[in-house]
């Protein structure tokens, strides 16, 4: 663990996404913008993260639990006021802290790192990171002294015609002296286009009083792209799908095409299984090895096995055990589990069940609220009658039973183990182990019937 805590400023509306939901907990590659900041703090070691809150305060608390510490910036004042806002908290901490923004979802534990350990190398009282944009508009300027020191960061709306050339720019994530911080933002004043307390401020402030201050910059500009808009956020999309589609193949997955590959970023797929397009896996989903997911498959909190082909597939909140094989157009719905070796033909639906290990669903058939023993065989059109209107029952079917084709079965019932039951039938009572039940009409012949017609 490094000697650091972060301060995270996340208090601001993000007037320009233009939604009720704070900025910070708009999603990119599955997770909040807010928790990828908080995954790469955690990951650079900081002992402690202090999240600063302002508009949907609550939300973002409720949304990040336990994670962090918080702090409210009622009135949104400007940077200098937010990182202020937790004083108190740490106005006994001797070591170093990282401001970082609660909008820039790119930024990485390697970067962050690379900050601190470039600070404590130069002996530095505040560090501020720097990236060349190719297009620096909106951005602090790096003004640098004759000998490259920096010497000031001016706003975009406060820089001259001549300043607003410069393409290196602030990124808005600093490393500070904890203490030399606050003395100096106590001296900030707001006197400036925007009538806010700057944080950047704090830079000249300590030049003056003979602190050294330094500047590291980002090897790459990406990682400190921050978002303000709906158009940024897709960018950073996109970056943080290439990201983890180049870990995934670095680890031994295959993606035939992975700019239609849709993977969030706390995903885990083992070596050897192959994804193919237009496949979405999403928060919480692990692939096992030796898997075939895909084509115009999608994931989302399922546990998948290994060696599981799945095609044309949708599972959410399930699991999937090895060996299985699924699709075309098959919808696990939440809380099923799906055992070893199961066959699940095309157009099937489950939910809320437990299919047992060697079981087959070819085609076409529901099965909600059952229970499935082992290597049953479940006919062409079964349906599990689960619901009367007013409650949920249970269908409970033994080992080794055979279902034949377009059987309804009426919750609750139980099938024993070894039980046949004909093609077409209704089962409204339980079947007893090793019996044979139809349930279905007497078939009659009528002759003459059609000649009565014309």
């Amino acid at each position: 663990m490094l000697d650091l805590v972060t301060v995270i400023l996340a208090a601001g509306k993000g007037t320009r996404m233009k939604s009720k939901l704070p900025k910070v907990l708009h999603k990119a590659a599955g997770k909040p913008m807010l928790q990828h900041v908080l995954d790469a703090a955690k990951g650079a070691g900081a002992k402690r993260n202090i999240v600063v809150v302002g508009f949907g305060g609550e939300m973002v608390k409720e949304a990040m639990g336990d994670q962090a510490e918080f702090v409210v910036q009622a009135e949104q004042l400007g940077t200098g006021h937010a990182v202020r806002q937790t004083e108190a908290l740490l106005k006994d901490e001797q070591g170093t802290v990282v401001v970082l923004c609660g909008d820039t979802p790119l930024v990485t534990a390697d970067l962050i790192t690379k900050l601190y350990e470039g600070h404590k190398a130069a002996g530095a009282k505040a560090t501020v990171l720097t990236a060349i944009m190719p297009d620096a508009t909106g951005y602090g300027r790096i003004i640098r002294t004759a000998d490259g020191d920096v010497a000031r960061i001016v706003e975009q709306k406060d820089a001259t015609e001549e300043e607003r050339k410069i393409n290196e720019v602030n990124s808005g994530i600093y490393c500070f002296e904890c203490q030399d911080l606050f003395a100096a933002l106590a001296q900030v004043g707001c006197d400036n286009a925007q009538g806010e307390y700057y944080l950047p401020d704090v830079l000249g402030i300590l030049r003056d009083k003979g602190e050294k201050i330094w500047a590291v910059a980002a090897d790459d500009y990406e990682s400190t792209l921050g978002i303000n808009s709906r158009l940024q956020l897709s960018g950073a999309e996109k970056i943080l799908r290439r990201r983890k589609n180049i870990e995934l193949m670095n680890n031994g997955v295959t993606l035939m095409d992975p700019d239609s590959t849709f993977v969030d970023a706390d995903v885990e797929i083992g070596p050897d299984t192959i994804i193919y397009p237009f496949t979405w896996l999403e928060t919480g989903t692990v692939v096992g090895a030796g898997c075939e997911i895909g084509p115009n498959s999608r994931f989302s909190n399922a546990k998948i096995g290994n060696d599981v082909h799945a095609q044309f597939a949708y599972g959410h909140d399930c699991i999937i055990d090895d060996g299985v094989t699924m699709g075309p157009y098959v919808h696990i719905r939440p809380n099923s589990h799906i055992h070893n070796h199961v066959k699940i033909g095309n157009f099937v639906e489950v939910k809320n069940s437990q299919v047992g290990e060697g079981t087959k669903l070819p085609h076409l058939q529901y099965i909600g609220d059952a229970d499935v023993g082992a290597n049953v065989n479940l006919g062409c059109g079964t349906v599990t009658v689960n619901y009367d209107g007013k409650k949920k029952f249970r269908t409970t079917i033994g080992d080794n039973a055979f279902v034949g084709c377009n059987t309804s079965l009426v919750a609750p019932v139980e099938v024993g183990d070894g039980a046949y039951i004909g093609a077409g039938s209704v089962i409204t009572k339980n079947v007893p182990s090793g019996t044979l039940a139809i349930g279905r009409a007497r078939q009659k012949l009528i002759e003459g019937w059609t000649d009565k017609r014309e």
